[in-house]
């Protein structure tokens, strides 16, 4: 039959042209040569009103497998020249992270990572060493080592985040809700006397314009012979005057309770409030800025440390509070929200 015999030449002379074909332009043109109004399959078909009535069936059948045929082979061209000119532009605007950078940097850096770096490098002149550790904690390293007994009420300050997994002891495993957790690893292999750093991220259920569900924490703990709260204030008094840039800063301890610390204190700062600043070092008001104490020996006790000849004292404060304060940014919530137009305000170069 003609219409048969053609139509295995024309699909023969579609596919080897196809296969040929390396543009997505030249596809397209051969696709309304052969399935267009005017192709050559779409004639083949017309010539089916020309065929007797018994020949008619198997000839339609005989297009139709041709057409899918074409089609899917089309289908699969334009797939893979696509992917193709992707691999090709991926590859041409490749970039290389290890070159150094040119133009004045990429970006700004966040107040964050700036307001930690520089706690970070102030605690380092006094002779802290940073110290890290894991994020997901077991309820030893959290709160019992700390001195928070079972059920006790200290437990439910922390709003905390548990997972779907078990310590050694069944307890379930949480997310730290707070840093000293790091410390406790660290004592536990620390040659005394000892002056450890951690920093890091923390976690708790809450969410206002004060507090994020996630954020940063730099604790602090020196164990040396003969310490005392007035070795404790001289740290932080230096401390704050050299993150707020001031040649000297006003603190006082409130009593306080913590219960990895006995006795405890919250450290205000003083300051002058004004209608939309709050302006550090000067004035008659006074803001909570950390907290600290010294160290409950049973926390020392828990670490290995002999009570008996060692003493020591710790502190923590919140980073996202220290960088509002020093930049005058009021909302917590900003920080993560990655708006570039608050970064460009806030942000560092370099």
């Amino acid at each position: 039959m003609g219409v048969l015999g053609d139509l295995a030449s024309l699909r023969d002379r579609v596919l080897a042209e196809l296969a040929a074909t390396t543009t997505l332009e030249g596809v397209e043109a051969l696709r309304v040569s052969a399935l267009g109004k005017k192709g050559s399959l779409t004639a083949a078909f017309a010539a089916l009103r020309d065929l007797p009535p018994d020949d008619k069936r198997a000839a339609g059948q005989a297009l139709n497998t041709v057409k899918v045929a074409l089609e899917e082979a089309m289908a699969a061209r334009v797939q893979l020249l696509k992917d193709q000119a992707l691999q090709t532009q991926i590859m041409a605007e490749a970039l290389d992270m290890t070159l150094p950078v040119t133009g004045g940097g990429l970006g700004r850096r966040h107040p964050l990572s700036r307001t930690l770096d520089d706690i970070v490098a102030l605690f380092a002149r006094q002779g802290f060493v940073l110290h890290h550790g894991p994020d997901v904690e077991d309820d030893e390293h959290n709160f019992g080592a700390l001195n928070f007994p079972p059920h006790h009420p200290a437990r439910q300050m922390h709003d905390t985040f548990y997972v779907d997994q078990t310590d050694a002891n069944g307890h379930p495993m949480l997310l730290r809700t707070h840093t000293s957790c790091v410390q406790i690893h660290a004592l536990k292999e620390a040659t005394l006397p000892a002056r450890i750093l951690a920093a890091g991220r923390t976690y708790r259920c809450d969410s206002d314009q004060t507090h994020t569900p996630m954020f940063h924490q730099v604790e602090g703990v020196v164990i040396e012979d003969g310490i005392t709260m007035g070795h404790l204030r001289g740290c932080l008094e230096t401390f704050l005057a050299d993150f707020f840039e001031r040649d000297r800063v006003d603190i006082r301890f409130r009593p306080s309770y913590f219960p990895f610390t006995e006795p405890s204190a919250e450290v205000d700062i003083r300051c002058r409030r004004n209608a939309s600043s709050i302006v550090i070092g000067e004035g008659e008001d006074w803001l909570e800025v950390l907290g600290c104490g010294m160290i409950h020996p049973n926390v020392l006790t828990a670490c290995g440390v002999d009570t008996k000849r060692h003493q020591g004292f710790a502190f923590g404060l919140g980073v996202e509070r220290l960088a509002m304060l020093k930049y005058g940014i009021s909302d917590l919530r900003m920080f993560f929200q990655n708006d570039g137009r608050w970064l460009r305000h806030f942000g560092f170069v370099g």
